[in-house]
């Protein structure tokens, strides 16, 4: 397993598309944070977006994790792949 920094920019999304998807989207992110495959998350000081660490195989599972998120329409996402130094 590999650890991943997800940049996620909202781009599109109405205030209230967002209300009304947050509880899901809280809820899924909840469950990663409880299963140990999200290490932390940020919200961006703008407030258009969140940084992610994921525990992932590879950046197509890390992708493929979020693309369940109720956000993921509306998301620009950059994926880098972090190594401890």
């Amino acid at each position: 397993m590999q650890k991943f920094m997800v940049d996620i920019l909202l781009q599109g999304l109405d205030n209230d598309t967002r209300m009304r998807l947050l509880p899901a989207e809280q809820a899924m992110v909840k469950t990663w944070e409880a299963d140990g495959s999200l290490l932390a998350s940020y919200i961006k000081h703008d407030v258009a977006g969140i940084y992610l660490v994921l525990i992932a195989q590879d950046a197509q599972e890390a992708d493929a994790k979020l693309s369940k998120l109720p956000y993921y329409p509306y998301m620009k996402i950059e994926i880098t792949p972090l190594r401890v130094i």
